[in-house]
């Protein structure tokens, strides 16, 4: 597969991600009582960051879908900025605070998610700037 042509399908991916993540998101953060008690131990902080987040992997999806200049700082943003938050969740669970295993989960295939398509989305800019 081209590269290209894998950005692309990582680009619809990060939109169909983008779409659940913010639905999921406004589930337990707009949802009520019942919504919350269902997600069991959430990190408020993780759980903001993600629903933000989803509204972002759709601006993503959409820019690298249209090759916009930027789109590859953007998915990097995203990969940073999710490592950050790991980071943090990270820092609650050792000084033991609440969480779910899922959370573990959710946020290492985000990380490695947006890491993988900033990788990708980089080298396939800097490709088409050596090109032109």
């Amino acid at each position: 597969m081209k590269p290209n042509r894998m950005l692309q399908w990582l680009a619809v991916a990060a939109l169909v991600f983008g779409l659940l993540t913010i639905v999921s998101g406004g589930r337990v953060l707009f949802g009520g009582a019942q919504a919350r008690a269902a997600a069991g131990n959430i990190v408020p902080f993780v759980l903001w960051f993600n629903f933000v987040a989803g509204f972002v992997y759709v601006v993503a999806a959409v820019a690298l879908l249209s090759a916009w200049r930027g789109a590859a700082r953007l998915a990097l943003f995203l990969a940073v900025s999710t490592v950050l938050v790991c980071l943090a969740f990270m820092a609650h669970v050792v000084s033991g605070g609440a969480y779910e295993m899922r959370t573990v989960g959710a946020l290492s295939i985000r990380a490695l998610f947006w890491i993988a398509l900033a990788a990708l989305a980089l080298r396939a800019a800097q490709a088409t700037s050596v090109r032109s």
